[in-house]
């Protein structure tokens, strides 16, 4: 009697083990390579007017809006070419060296244009303008988005850093509905 017992229990945990071995097995056939973390390399923008004493407070307001939003995706991860790359004038072979250089998946080559106002050389409103172009590591141009901080909010108060991060956040979800509208159109393809 005891050892039919016993032999239950064994074939009781040795069916629950392989119910568990299955299901593992079959959670990781599901995974897709969509799964995989992607590696984005971001170049310091592009500032329009170029003007030194102006660069540095633009590349922290940028780079601290997109690490925000970067952390807060599972699957990407940010990293940073200290280089900046003319954003109208983009070399293919650049964007292919940068990628494979530091095993990324894209780049994106980024602008920030402020709007200059009354007569003064160095006086600017805390308008922006965000422009990001995205390319692929062969260096193809999947997308480009920009964000108008004063014509999508109107915003004539406020500090230039708050505008050049809501410009950031603004021309990123371009990008991403952008990019999702690509793939949309291409898996229906297929």
């Amino acid at each position: 009697m005891q050892s039919k017992l016993q032999m239950g229990r064994v074939l009781f945990l040795l069916a629950i083990t392989s119910f568990l071995l299955i299901g593992n097995a079959s959670m990781k056939a599901q995974k897709t390579s969509d799964d995989k973390i992607k590696k984005v390399l971001y170049f310091n923008p592009e500032v329009e007017p170029d003007i030194e004493e102006i660069k540095e407070p633009t590349n922290n307001a940028f780079f601290s809006t997109v690490s925000d939003n970067t952390s807060n995706m599972k699957r990407n991860k940010m990293l940073r070419a200290e280089v900046q790359i003319p954003y109208d004038s983009i070399d293919k072979q650049t964007i292919i060296d940068y990628c494979s250089n530091n095993a990324t998946d894209f780049a994106i080559v980024p602008k920030v244009k402020y709007f200059k106002v009354g007569l003064g050389k160095y006086v600017f409103s805390n308008q922006v303008v965000v422009s990001m172009k995205l390319y692929d590591a062969t260096g193809n141009l999947l997308t480009e988005s920009d964000y108008d901080t004063y014509r999508k909010n109107m915003r004539l108060l406020g500090s230039t850093e708050n505008s050049i991060k809501i410009g950031t956040n603004g021309a990123m979800k371009g990008i991403l509905k952008k990019l999702k509208k690509i793939r949309s159109t291409t898996d229906s393809e297929f």
